[in-house]
């Protein structure tokens, strides 16, 4: 049975010597508890949106949603990923408009591709960057690369231009720009320092800080 901190801390290797750890642990009356660290941040309004977009995250976030806003509550979701899959991320887009209280989105390292149009897709006025955050919008790619009979590579082509319609229909609603404009701009990897970012209509302020002001965590 666990009793102690040092036992959990072996345990799951968050001692003093290891990578950062995954679980706060707390000394209580029934002895030492290991506490997720997404459990703590989400009990505080947070949500951390850090690894590839798939299924998997798609259901947790939405489910997470629907917890919040069933409790009323403000949310803060960070982003650093390198995006992922087109149909996880429209859904997640869909829950976010959808979400009845504020959310605030912070970009703290990198929003590339499908979390680009996540941290894009927040409220005026409460998409942020770290000062040292990146974006990047390019066109939808094929995962796997092109293959099969002339049919099929025909409907996934057909498949892939639907997409980048709308991917990039999105983009212009998030950004203010113009299908033409967004249409050129995702025509290669584009990154956009936080600077750029702002200036493009992908974010509207650079966090300075771990307040919980409007510009500041």
């Amino acid at each position: 049975m666990r009793n102690t901190i040092e036992e959990i801390r072996n345990e799951r290797g968050d001692g003093y010597g290891s990578a950062l750890p995954s679980h706060i642990i707390y000394e209580t009356a029934k002895g030492a508890q290991a506490i997720p660290l997404s459990a703590m941040a989400f009990e505080a309004g947070e949500i951390h949106i850090d690894s590839e977009i798939n299924e998997e995250v798609k259901s947790k976030f939405i489910m997470l949603l629907r917890i919040a806003a069933r409790r009323g509550m403000s949310l803060k979701i960070f982003i650093d990923s390198p995006g992922g899959k087109v149909a996880s991320g429209l859904p997640m887009c869909d829950a976010i408009k959808a979400y009845p209280y504020d959310i605030d989105i912070y970009v703290t390292g990198v929003a590339a591709s499908m979390a680009a149009v996540l941290a894009a897709g927040g409220r005026k006025g409460h998409r942020f960057m770290m000062p040292h955050a990146k974006m990047m919008i390019h066109e939808p790619l094929i995962a796997g690369g092109m293959g099969g009979s002339a049919t099929s590579i025909q409907r996934t082509a057909e498949s892939i231009i639907e997409t980048k319609k709308i991917i990039n229909g999105l983009l212009a609603e998030f950004t203010g720009r113009t299908i033409e404009e967004i249409d050129e701009n995702t025509s290669f990897d584009n990154y956009f320092n936080a600077q750029e970012a702002i200036d493009f209509g992908l974010c509207d302020a650079i966090a300075t800080g771990f307040e919980a002001d409007s510009e500041e965590f």
